[in-house]
C-alpha cells in the first residue's frame, strides 16, 4: 500500500508529507484547494509529462516521493522482474523536476521514466474524473473482459499472438514473391549477370592485399631506387665520403696504437664488427638494387587487376570474402527463382496451414472470452444494482472481425438498458456521464477482487450523483476498501462518512503566497468537515448533529454489514 507521500514545491504546494493508512482514505476540501494538484503529483510517478510550469514560483525544483509497503506476492514478482528489490518490503519512487527535465529514482537509484512507470503501474491504479469515458471505446471494453478472465484468456491471447506473428511473416514473404513473368525474367537475368561477373573475375582469398603491396612497390620504384642508391653511396667503400671507407680508415689508425695499450683492444674489436656489418649491409643493398627491375607490362596487369577487384568491391562488398558471401546469396535467390512456381505453391499451402492454426486459436480465444463474458455480465448487473440502478440489464455483444489481429477476431460491445422495457443499446447511446462513472466504479469493484494492485485512487467518482445513489456509491467504496487501500477525492458527505482515515486539503495565505496543505482529521474534525459538505458555508448545530449521525451510521455499517 501507499504508506507515505512527500510533495515539495509543486504548484501551490510548498511542502507536504502525508501518512496514509489501510482501507478507505478520504480526501476532501474546498473547490480550488489543490486536490487535483495532489492527484497530479501521483500521476507524475506514473509517467505523466513534466513542465517547468509545475515548479512553485521562485523554487529551484519540484519533488514528488511515494513510499510503498509491498506485501502482495504478485507485485513483488513484477518488481523483481523489473530488477527492483524492496528494502524491508518498501519501495521508494521519486521524481525531481528541474526546468522541464526530471531525475527519476527507485530506492535511490536513477531510473528512466519507463522504468518508473512500470514499477508504479503494479503498485497503484488511478481512476481520474474522465477515465470513465474510455468505457465508450470497444478496445477498452475488450481489455476489461480480458482483465476479468486473465487466468485463461491471457495464455490463449499469447497463443493467438504467436500464431498471428507466423501468419503475418509468411504473408509478407508471399507478397514479396508476387511478380509476373516479365519481372521474373528480368530478375533472373540480373542475378545471372551478377553471379557470372563475380565468377569470371576468378577471385582468390587475399589476392587484393598482395596486388596492392606489389602495385605500391612498382608505382614507387624510381623513388626506391634513388633513395637506396644514395644510401649505398653513404655507407659504401667506393668514395672517401662513404661510411665504409671512413670506418676502414679509422681501423688502420687504431691498428697503429693498439700494440701500445692492451685496453684499446676491445674498442678495436667493436670497430671491426661495425666495419663487418657495414660491409654486409652494403653488399645486400647492392644485390637488391641489381635485382630491382621495373616491368611496365607487369605494372599494367597489376593495375588492371586491382581496378577490376575494386570495381567488384564497390558493387558487391568491401572485401573479397564479402563478395563471395554476396554471390552465395544471389545464387540462392536464383535457385528460388528457377523453382518459383514450386516455391510459390509451397508458400501458399504453408500460409493456408498457418491461417487455419490462427483461426483455430482465435476461435478458442473467443470461446474463452464468451465463457467469462457471461460471468462478467451477471457481476456487472449485480454491481450496478448495488449502485442504485434499480432495473438494469447488461450484455456483452460479440461479433467477428473480417481480418485477423494479434488479439484475436473478437469485436465486442457493451450493451445496457437502464429502464424497464428498453432494448439493450451501446453505452454511448444510453448513459449519462454520472451513470458511466458508476459503471466504471462497478467494474473497478469487480476487478479489484481479481487485481494484484494494492492501492486504488478515485478522483471524484461521485460526479453527477447525489442522494440514495451517493449512499450506494459510498457503500461500494467501503466494500472495495475491505480488500484494497483506497484513496478517494470526494465532495459528497455520504462517501466521506465511510472514511477509515479522513484528510482535509485546504488553501490559505501565508504572507503574500497561497499555500496548499493537507492534514489528517480526528473524529470531531472529520464530523465538522462532513457538516461543511452537508451545509455549506454556515454550520448550524442541526447540521453538525446530522453529520455526527451520518458518521455513526457509516461506522455501524462498516462494523456489521461490510465485515
Amino acid at each position: 500500500m501507499l504508506a507515505h507521500l512527500h510533495v515539495k514545491n509543486l504548484a501551490l504546494i510548498e511542502e507536504i508529507e502525508v501518512e496514509f493508512g489501510p482501507g478507505l482514505n478520504i480526501l476532501t476540501g474546498e473547490t480550488g484547494a489543490g486536490k487535483s494538484i495532489l492527484l497530479g503529483s501521483m500521476q507524475l510517478i506514473l509517467g505523466a509529462k513534466t513542465s517547468k510550469n509545475m515548479i512553485r514560483e521562485n523554487a529551484p525544483y519540484a519533488l514528488v516521493e511515494l513510499l510503498f509497503q509491498v506485501e502482495n506476492e504478485k507485485a513483488l514478482e513484477t518488481l523483481k522482474a523489473l530488477d527492483i528489490c524492496p528494502e524491508d518490503g518498501q519501495v521508494l519512487l521519486s521524481r525531481k523536476i528541474m526546468d522541464g527535465r526530471s531525475i527519476n529514482k527507485i530506492n535511490g537509484e536513477t531510473s528512466t521514466v519507463g522504468q518508473m512507470k512500470a514499477a508504479a503501474a503494479c503498485l497503484l491504479d488511478i481512476h481520474g474524473q474522465h477515465e470513465h469515458q474510455s468505457l465508450l471505446y470497444q478496445d477498452k471494453q475488450l481489455a476489461i473482459l480480458d482483465a476479468y478472465g486473465k487466468e485463461k484468456i491471457l495464455p490463449a491471447k499469447e497463443k493467438v499472438s504467436l500464431a498471428y506473428k507466423e501468419y503475418s511473416k509468411c504473408k509478407t514473404e508471399l507478397g514479396s514473391m508476387n511478380m509476373n513473368e516479365e519481372q521474373r525474367n528480368r530478375e533472373l537475368a540480373f542475378l545471372e549477370f551478377e553471379i557470372k561477373e563475380i565468377e569470371k573475375a576468378n577471385l582468390q582469398p587475399g589476392e587484393d592485399e598482395e596486388l596492392e603491396a606489389r602495385y605500391r612497390k612498382m608505382s614507387n620504384a624510381k623513388l626506391i631506387v634513388d633513395s637506396l642508391q644514395l644510401v649505398h653511396n653513404l655507407t659504401g667503400y667506393e668514395s672517401k665520403e662513404g661510411a665504409g671507407e671512413t670506418v676502414g680508415e679509422a681501423l688502420k689508425e687504431f691498428s697503429h696504437v693498439t700494440q701500445y695499450d692492451p685496453e684499446l683492444t676491445p674498442l678495436a674489436e667493436t670497430l671491426t664488427s661495425v666495419d663487418g656489418l657495414l660491409n654486409d649491409f652494403n653488399r645486400e643493398l647492392s644485390a637488391y638494387l641489381d635485382e630491382l627491375t621495373f616491368d611496365e607490362g607487369e605494372f599494367y596487369e597489376t593495375e588492371r587487376r586491382l581496378d577490376l577487384i575494386n570495381g567488384l568491391k564497390a558493387k558487391y562488398g568491401r572485401t573479397i570474402e564479402e563478395i563471395f558471401t554476396y554471390r552465395k546469396l544471389q545464387e540462392e535467390k536464383l535457385e528460388k527463382l528457377h523453382k518459383y512456381e514450386e516455391n510459390l505453391q509451397e508458400l501458399k499451402e504453408h500460409l493456408r496451414e498457418l491461417e487455419n492454426i490462427l483461426e483455430k486459436k482465435s476461435d478458442e480465444l473467443a470461446e474463452i472470452r464468451k465463457e467469462y463474458s457471461k460471468q462478467l455480465e451477471q457481476k456487472i448487473i449485480q454491481g450496478l444494482k448495488d449502485l442504485n440502478f434499480l432495473d438494469v440489464n447488461f450484455a456483452i455483444d460479440f461479433r467477428k472481425k473480417k481480418n485477423y489481429t494479434d488479439n484475436g477476431t473478437d469485436d465486442i460491445q457493451y450493451l445496457i438498458s437502464t429502464n424497464p422495457g428498453e432494448t439493450l443499446k451501446p453505452l454511448g447511446q444510453i448513459v449519462s456521464g454520472g451513470e458511466l462513472s458508476r459503471i466504471m466504479l462497478a467494474l473497478k469493484a469487480i476487478l479489484a477482487d481479481r487485481d494484484e494492485i494494492e492501492t486504488l485512487i478515485f478522483d471524484e467518482i461521485d460526479t453527477g450523483i447525489s442522494g440514495r445513489t451517493a449512499q450506494k456509491v459510498s457503500e461500494k467504496m467501503a466494500v472495495i476498501g475491505q480488500h484494497h487501500q483506497v484513496l478517494c477525492i470526494t465532495h459528497l458527505p455520504q462517501i466521506a462518512a465511510m472514511a477509515d482515515s479522513h484528510f482535509e486539503i485546504e488553501k490559505h495565505l501565508q504572507g503574500t503566497e497561497t499555500i496548499t496543505q493537507i492534514h489528517v482529521l480526528k473524529e470531531h474534525d472529520s464530523i465538522r468537515e462532513l457538516a461543511r459538505l452537508l451545509g455549506g458555508a454556515e454550520i448550524t448545530p442541526a447540521v453538525f448533529e446530522n453529520a455526527k449521525e451520518m458518521k455513526e451510521l457509516a461506522q455501524k455499517q462498516k462494523n456489521t454489514r461490510f465485515k
